[in-house]
């Protein structure tokens, strides 16, 4: 009878050590790209020349629009974005954290500061998270240097 006590010790000490089940060996960029379902973020985020940030050590949060959610900005809109680099880099830095959050980081905060320089908001009811008025949609994709957190809608910095 020792052994399934002894396997189980093992069992939950290898679970204390070892990075949690949702880690990737992909960093953020590859994590996004190998989804499939980020093509237009990916590509904003080169055309903005932020790749390399963004593969770096961090750590990171990336709240990550999904191709959906980018059909919905205006067409206007993104036509500005692609013109300005300045301001496309600005827009992206709004939807990164400088450090990694989990998905109950964000009942405990009402707020924090992105890589852009301006608050994002945080609001938790009934299950669901919203950063500003994005619904995260998945939370907790985890990457070798941060975590992405999925939304339905791109969040644009306050004027």
């Amino acid at each position: 009878m020792r052994k399934p006590i002894v396997f189980l010790a093992a069992a939950v000490f290898a679970a204390a050590i070892a990075p949690p089940a949702f880690a990737q060996a992909k960093d953020i960029v590859d994590t996004a790209v190998g989804a499939g379902s980020f093509k237009v973020l990916v590509k904003l985020v080169q055309d903005a020349g932020l790749v390399g940030v963004l593969k770096s050590p961090g750590p990171f949060t990336v709240f990550a629009p999904t191709d959906e959610a980018f059909a919905k900005v205006p067409k206007e809109t993104l036509d500005a974005l692609a013109k300005d680099k300045k301001l496309l880099a600005a827009v992206l830095q709004y939807h990164v954290l400088t450090s990694a959050w989990t998905a109950d980081d964000f009942k405990l905060v009402k707020s924090t500061g992105t890589a852009e320089g301006r608050k994002v908001t945080f609001k938790v009811e009934g299950g669901t998270t919203w950063v500003n008025d994005a619904k995260i949609v998945k939370a907790g994709v985890g990457a070798t240097n941060g975590v992405i957190h999925v939304i339905d809608k791109v969040l644009m910095p306050p004027k």
